[in-house]
């Protein structure tokens, strides 16, 4: 145990690198989805080891270059 107590006792709020599930569970998108956006450099990632680990950065720039959403006659998509 180091000074910060078990391996995982930083809140997800406060990490500064996540990784794909969590970044998964936190942005809604699905797990093959962010997986996909990492290996395609769609969404970045970093390698630690075997580990991906995504930079909170990464993650909002990711989610900007979405493509908005749109109806098929060009209008704004209603919401559910």
């Amino acid at each position: 145990m180091n000074k910060f107590g078990p391996k995982n006792a930083v809140p997800l709020a406060h990490r500064l690198a996540l990784t794909p599930e969590e970044v998964s569970a936190l942005t809604g998108v699905g797990l093959t989805a962010t997986r996909q956006a990492i290996n395609t450099g769609a969404l970045s990632a970093k390698k630690h080891g075997r580990r991906l680990l995504v930079m909170r950065d990464a993650i909002g720039v990711w989610l900007e270059h979405l493509p908005d959403a749109k109806s098929a006659d060009g209008s704004e998509a209603e919401p559910y």
